[in-house]
């Protein structure tokens, strides 16, 4: 579904990720884990298409989307949900939505699936989203891509400054997304015990390069966290 081949990437002459090799397989779910400042956002950011590769090749369903703009690649059936909770402060929790739902041609139904995902969401159409915790300012977040109906999520840090009873909830809806098959997840998160029980495969990133790789799951949770102490 996405793959990385040798990317390079970085802010002008300076290079922050190094020759990094990533594949998220169709349904597949993968997390990169690291240290502040490894480069997770970085390269989450070149995969979007936010920021030019320096070196390297990212593939999309196949197709080389190395130098093609952000849009082109949400058309292409790429979500991206950033770090930080991003929202349109002044619009009721409805509004937001409806800005991504009425570009759709079944936009009333899209909501309703999605209000279905994060039921919270229900109680809160008409409040300012503004006025929302972080919590449910994420889940709104997530809830708005879901609309755009990708088949590859990318998740930066969904759980940062969330409260557990929240992050149980988006640990839910993460791992009922990718049971259904149809779509695949790449996040960066800081909470290893999350990440390693939502996804199937992870990569360690150190100073813009991969460290240590392997399967998910609870019990490599040791070996996670041995190689981000190295």
């Amino acid at each position: 579904m996405l793959e990385l081949r040798g990317v390079s990437v970085g802010y002008g002459r300076t290079t922050v990720v190094h020759d990094v090799d990533l594949v998220v397989s169709p349904g597949a779910s993968v997390a990169v884990m690291g240290h502040n400042g490894a480069g997770k956002t970085t390269l989450l950011r070149a995969a979007v298409g936010l920021l030019p590769v320096k070196h390297g090749t990212i593939l999309l369903d196949g197709v080389d989307v190395t130098k093609t703009r952000p849009n082109q690649r949400v058309r292409r059936g790429l979500g991206y949900v950033p770090q930080g909770q991003l929202c349109f402060p002044q619009l009721t929790t409805m509004e937001n939505l409806q800005l991504v739902a009425d570009r759709r041609p079944s936009g009333r139904r899209l909501i309703d699936d999605v209000l279905d995902t994060f039921p919270a969401l229900r109680g809160l159409l008409s409040r300012r989203a503004g006025l929302l915790s972080g919590g449910q300012r994420q889940q709104l977040a997530i809830a708005r891509t879901l609309l755009t109906e990708p088949r590859m999520l990318i998740l930066d840090e969904p759980t940062e400054g969330i409260q557990p009873n929240v992050v149980a909830d988006i640990e839910a809806v993460i791992s009922g997304l990718t049971a259904r098959g149809d779509l695949s997840v790449l996040l960066v998160e800081q909470h290893v015990g999350f990440a390693l029980r939502v996804t199937d495969r992870y990569y360690v990133l150190e100073s813009g390069r991969v460290t240590s790789s392997g399967d998910g799951g609870p019990d490599a949770v040791g070996d996670v966290r041995a190689a981000m102490a190295v």
